[in-house]
């Protein structure tokens, strides 16, 4: 045992050196055909659950699934596959999370969604600044500065996103994400910090889509989201030996979303009852 484990600490500092190139990547026609090529059949199964027919919610394709999120639980699992498929000169994740809400409004959880210029206070630490764009209807775009590490990479990237709302009717509604420009952020604070061209840095991200679902019923409500990035490849030789650590990456970010995003409504709600209670009894000593 004590062999296998020196073993694996030897392979794994072998793994870190053939990750030196991490520092400098760009994205490759042919990664970015294999990304068109996968939303292009992704999407007609996601958009088929955000029709008439079949559940809308995800959760509700399994009774179990859905009890577990009405008790509490974020339940996250891979939305394709195994939730990561390599293609040529890059990775593409597909992973799909839920939670609920209790003892809200769908409008309580939507005035955070379209918050945008807070979301560096909401979803702290790894989003470090955001930024409303613009805002036309149901068309808003936004952009953050967020902090990712995983294995012995970090990167601090700015997105630009181009975001579009549906209400379904008056208890659902979905929104859709997609990265318009992703930009590496090269030594972040320090005097020399400049912005790397899009689609060139560490390969962390190079693009992303996403579709956050919304309903409200059973006393609250269900937000689940639907992510779909493209990342560089990792060497075939190590991809192995590192895929759990990045499948429980992509879990852990899903999962701190949802979970900020309910403390955040639930803080937000309580603002609100407390400044009616006060309200309340203002006007019972005036009276």
């Amino acid at each position: 045992m004590k062999t296998f484990k020196g073993s694996s600490a030897w392979i794994a500092l072998a793994a870190a050196s053939s990750f030196g190139g991490l520092s400098a990547a760009e994205l490759w026609p042919a990664a970015d055909s294999a990304w068109q090529a996968y939303l292009r059949t992704a999407e007609p199964h996601m958009q088929a659950r955000l029709g008439a027919a079949g559940s809308f919610l995800w959760i509700d394709d399994l009774p179990d699934r859905g009890l577990r999120v009405r008790r509490g639980a974020i339940v996250v699992a891979p939305g394709g596959g195994n939730g990561t498929q390599p293609v040529p000169d890059g990775l593409i994740h597909h992973w799909i999370a839920a939670g609920f809400i209790p003892r809200v409004k769908l409008s309580d959880v939507l005035r955070v969604a379209h918050d945008y210029a807070n979301y560096k206070q909401y979803y702290r630490p790894q989003a470090v600044d955001s930024a409303l764009l613009s805002y036309n209807g149901d068309q808003r775009n936004f952009s953050m500065r967020s902090v990712y590490g995983v294995l012995f990479v970090t990167a601090v990237l700015k997105t630009e996103f181009a975001t579009h709302e549906v209400r379904v009717d008056p208890a659902r509604c979905y929104i859709v994400s997609d990265s318009t420009r992703i930009q590496e952020v090269e030594n972040y604070g320090r005097s020399n910090e400049r912005l790397l061209p899009p689609n060139h840095g560490t390969g962390y991200l190079w693009r992303l889509h996403t579709v956050t679902r919304y309903e409200e019923r059973d006393g609250g409500v269900y937000v689940e989201m639907e992510a779909l990035a493209l990342s560089r490849d990792i060497p075939a030789a190590i991809r192995l030996l590192f895929k759990p650590a990045i499948a429980h990456f992509s879990e852990a970010v899903l999962m701190a979303s949802l979970r900020q995003t309910r403390e955040v409504v639930n803080a937000a709600v309580e603002t609100v009852l407390r400044s009616k209670r006060a309200d309340m009894a203002v006007l019972a000593f005036e009276r």
